[in-house]
């Protein structure tokens, strides 16, 4: 969800912001799944197609090519830092740019239902005014 919130808010930004490329993958997924129909819903819900979106586990080829990482949780950030070599320095919470006072993480919905989804993609619309002021400032 996540990437598809990301690189929606990033098509209503000018250059270079629009065309940076958003790509998905977890750190525990398995490769090629579908997304859940929960996930699929929600973001219908708000005009975001996620039908075709193919599930794909992190790996260090992604890593470096990355300008920048926004995981969910800190435990998702310290297995990025134990698994691979980090060769960014750029890698958040997607909530870590939010205000002082407010939950950074976003709990996973994964197998739970569609309220606990409707949650996730709702803290993660939160995220992105702050991940895109961050954009603005470092990606040049």
């Amino acid at each position: 969800m996540a990437q598809h919130l990301l690189a929606h808010a990033l098509g209503a930004e000018p250059e270079p912001l629009r065309s940076l490329v958003t790509a998905s993958a977890g750190i525990s997924a398995y490769g090629g799944d579908a997304p859940s129909l929960n996930s699929v819903r929600v973001l219908e819900a708000v005009g975001i197609d996620l039908r075709d979106h193919v599930s794909q586990r992190l790996t260090q080829d992604l890593i470096d090519q990355s300008f920048a990482i926004f995981c969910m949780t800190e435990t998702h950030r310290q297995l990025i830092g134990a698994g691979f070599n980090p060769t960014t320095p750029h890698i958040y919470l997607m909530r870590e740019f939010m205000p002082d006072g407010v939950d950074k993480e976003i709990p996973d919905p994964y197998g739970l239902d569609r309220p606990e989804y409707e949650a996730c993609r709702d803290s993660m619309v939160e995220a992105i005014p702050g991940i895109l002021q961050f954009l603005r400032k470092e990606y040049k």
